[in-house]
């Protein structure tokens, strides 16, 4: 710290160069291997100030103050020839602190500015590129997914292992601090159940779903998912929907009853579950916001995925158990060959996980109206690409009224971005 006296002859203790005294005008350095050794303990006692106008008192300063004049070194006999002078400017202290904890500094106008990182430098890049990993993660979650339930349709054990390889990657993670793991007390193990349930129950029947009919069905069917947000909110918790909203969802279910009507792969079980999802999710959100915690969503994930997978164990045990045991690994293996079908369980349990960790971490870096236009995007690249890889024939009406869905999501998601970015303009307005 500088003394209140003389911030210019005050002496700089946290400066590698703290023990060094040097002429404003210029220094000269026996080749002592001084700097080279980087002022080693040893050397520092031995080599103070150097100077012929040692009786000018005035002018030493320590190095590593503030000061307009360069300082002038000779002798410097690692990277330049002997005797040459290399002159630098003298910055601020800070600069001083920061380079000798290895950080990197801009000097500005006398001001030592640590610099920037890759994301505060290009925070539009940076944001582009989660959009479109989640995006590319989701889509080769969901192809390569249903190839796999092409050659092995048991839905519940899939769904048991997305989750054991999501649960594997948090605690390799925590054990390697990134990120550190966040306590969990009783209270909040309470908390977190119920929206650890409603997840295992939309994850099974979600799987159930894309099992049984077509990927572009399946995500035509969960486009309703706002409908019952909206019902869920207006019945169950009693909030008021505005009538622009209920008016907004109305193409949502006709896009929706259009296109299962003409579904060539329509089945019952397909739409049903589809449905069920659709319930768990809403329901999921309504217990989310009631155990709302000051812990980073990525912790909360974590802690969501490990107690959901204790939920969905005994139905994979019991309803898919004693088939997989009998013939189901055995056809998988013979069809795939086992070291594909190892892989393949692998690589669908990490791009879930993955993709929803993605859709957090986008979530928090963008405004709701934003991450609500990317969300529907999404959908539609998903539905989009998985009629390209399967090849899945859809009738006209099927076409149009997965359209037409897709615009009443798009719709919806901004009424209700708008919505909620004014309440928070109108929260902080009231808090000022």
């Amino acid at each position: 710290m500088a003394s209140t006296t003389s911030p210019v002859q005050s002496l700089i203790t946290n400066s590698r160069f703290s023990s060094l005294y040097l002429s404003t005008k210029k220094v000269f350095l026996p080749s002592c291997q001084l700097l080279k050794n980087r002022f080693s303990p040893s050397s520092r006692s031995s080599c103070l100030a150097f100077s012929s106008l040692a009786d000018k008192k005035e002018d030493w300063v320590p190095m590593g103050m503030l000061s307009a004049k360069p300082l002038t070194f000779t002798g410097w006999n690692q990277n330049m020839r002997r005797r040459c002078q290399v002159e630098f400017p003298v910055a601020s202290a800070a600069a001083a602190d920061a380079d000798a904890d290895g950080l990197e500094t801009e000097i500005s106008e006398g001001h030592a500015k640590p610099s920037k990182s890759f994301a505060e430098r290009f925070p539009a890049l940076v944001t582009g590129f989660f959009f479109f990993m989640w995006y590319f993660l989701n889509v080769i979650f969901n192809i390569l997914n249903k190839k796999v339930y092409n050659y092995f349709p048991y839905p519940y054990f899939v769904s048991v292992i997305h989750l054991v390889v999501g649960v594997a990657y948090c605690l390799v993670s925590w054990s390697v601090g990134l990120p550190k793991r966040a306590p969990i007390d009783k209270e909040l193990l309470i908390l977190l159940t119920p929206v650890a349930f409603c997840h295992a129950l939309g994850h099974v029947t979600s799987n159930v779903s894309f099992a049984a009919v077509a990927v572009s069905f399946t995500h035509t069917i969960k486009a309703l998912e706002p409908f019952f947000n909206a019902a869920a909110s207006q019945f169950v918790l009693g909030h008021q929907i505005p009538l622009s909203l209920w008016l907004s969802l109305a193409p949502v279910v006709i896009g929706v009853s259009m296109a299962s009507l003409t579904e060539l792969s329509f089945n019952w079980t397909g739409f049903i579950s589809a449905m069920i999802s659709n319930v768990a999710f809403t329901y999921r959100s309504i217990y989310s916001k009631k155990a709302m915690t000051g812990m980073d969503s990525t912790n909360v994930y974590a802690y969501i995925s490990i107690i959901a997978l204790f939920f969905c164990l005994p139905p994979a045990i019991f309803i898919e158990g004693p088939q997989l045991m009998q013939y189901g690994f055995r056809d998988a293996i013979a069809k795939v060959g086992l070291i594909k079908f190892l892989s393949d369980l692998f690589w669908i349990g990490m791009f879930y996980h993955l993709y929803n960790q993605l859709a957090t971490n986008t979530l928090e870096r963008v405004a709701p109206l934003t991450h609500a236009v990317g969300n529907v995007l999404k959908r539609v690249f998903v539905i989009g690409f998985s009629i390209v890889v399967f090849g899945n024939k859809i009738s006209t009406q099927t076409g149009i009224g997965t359209a037409i869905a897709i615009a009443g999501v798009a719709i919806y998601s901004l009424i209700k971005a708008n919505m909620e970015e004014q309440k928070r303009k109108a929260a902080l307005s009231a808090a000022s």
